[in-house]
């Protein structure tokens, strides 16, 4: 039995009877489970659009690079998610075709824009190399194919920074694995909470074979504490140091893949051909770096958001986002959050995990999940 206590985006209960009765559709269907496309990366189209995905090696303009090429070969992109950790750079990329709005199918054109996006993402000196091929068929959220496409391209192996770049480990997630139990290994996370940190664990848990037996989730205002009694699919817990490190690696990043790092940037705007090159443009020209961006496209405008820092990681100067706005739009182009800037909240003094005595019952919203097998 699984149980969720759950609020909608702005902290309130959910009360829109519609809402409730597409989640429970979703939930008792097996459509929401698609099958893994675990080992391919590439281009596929369907009716409405072709879908591209790639993996490259992350760098300043990549992105806007990407934007290029793809305006160049006429493709309009219409939706798009882009993922940076690590630095590393994963995105899934839905694109028509700028002249009959409809996707590309042709087998020689989508040969062209693998070849010259792979050019772009090979970049210089790259010790891993960039995807780009053709996918099989099939249904699959954007964002748990990134997970993975990054999981496939080992981004959870720490890279050192780039000279310059001011990291705060203090805000890096703490993950503990444990076997306390001889049948299950005890894994404890603690990090910023956020939306959907929940289904990033968890897909990153079935990416590695892992079932969940029990668990416990409770958030505060700014933290979340997750609790999993965990064993692999083969019926064994973790049994071995080079797994246990493994496992906290690759949940570390499964956190911050997603976290929103630097300035928020939300585009509104009429669509048009070519848009988001010339936006991706004036970010590179002003020495801006997407570190993760959600483009989207709903009867024809956009409503895009860019998380950006200068090209070291630092925060942007204020000076270059008012020049930015200016060209693009004042109105067109709002500044959201800075969460690099943001103030850090006080730090929660917790000293250890275990399913009742770690979490602080009443004063966080409780978010449960409980799973019993006779």
């Amino acid at each position: 039995m699984d149980v969720f206590n759950v609020i909608d985006c702005d902290g309130k209960k959910i009360r829109d009877k519609e809402v409730i009765d597409y989640i429970q559709q979703r939930l008792e269907t097996d459509a929401s489970f698609a099958p893994s496309l675990r080992s391919s990366v590439g281009v596929m189209p369907t009716e409405e659009h072709t879908s591209i995905e790639f993996t490259g090696t992350d760098r300043p303009g990549l992105f806007s690079e990407v934007c290029a090429v793809l305006a160049d070969l006429h493709c309009n992109v219409v939706n798009a998610e882009i993922w940076t950790h690590n630095d590393r750079a994963a995105a899934v990329v839905h694109v028509t075709d700028h002249s009959t709005g409809c996707a590309i199918k042709d087998p020689k054109r989508l040969s062209t824009i693998k070849e010259l996006l792979f050019n772009v993402l090979r970049g210089y000196d790259d010790f891993r190399k960039a995807k780009t091929s053709l996918s099989p068929p099939g249904i699959m959220n954007r964002e748990r194919r990134l997970h993975q496409i990054m999981f496939d391209d080992r981004d959870y192996e720490r890279v050192e920074k780039a000279v310059g770049r001011v990291e705060d480990k203090s805000s890096r997630p703490q993950v503990t694995v444990l076997n306390i139990e001889k049948d299950y290994t005890v894994i404890t996370m603690r990090s910023k909470d956020r939306p959907k940190l929940l289904f990033d664990i968890v897909c990153t848990l079935t990416d590695m074979q892992y079932v969940v037996f029990h668990g416990m989730v409770n958030t505060g205002r700014t933290e979340a504490y997750q609790e999993f009694y965990i064993r692999h699919v083969d019926g064994l817990p973790i049994s071995s140091e080079a797994e246990r490190e493994r496992v906290i690696q690759c949940l570390e990043a499964a956190i911050e893949r997603r976290a929103s790092e630097g300035l928020e940037l939300e585009l509104c705007t009429e669509d048009r051909v070519g848009l988001l090159s010339d936006i991706t443009r004036i970010f590179r020209e002003n020495s801006l770096s997407i570190k993760r961006a959600e483009i989207s496209t709903i009867g024809g405008k956009v409503k895009d958001t860019f998380y950006v820092t200068d090209v070291t990681g630092n925060p942007v100067d204020p000076k270059i986002i008012d020049s930015i706005r200016r060209q693009i739009g004042h109105t067109k182009l709002q500044v959201k959050h800075n969460t690099i800037l943001a103030p850090k909240p006080p730090k929660e003094t917790t000293t250890g995990f275990f399913l009742g005595n770690f979490f602080k019952a009443r004063t966080f919203q409780t978010f449960k999940l409980i799973r019993s097998y006779s």
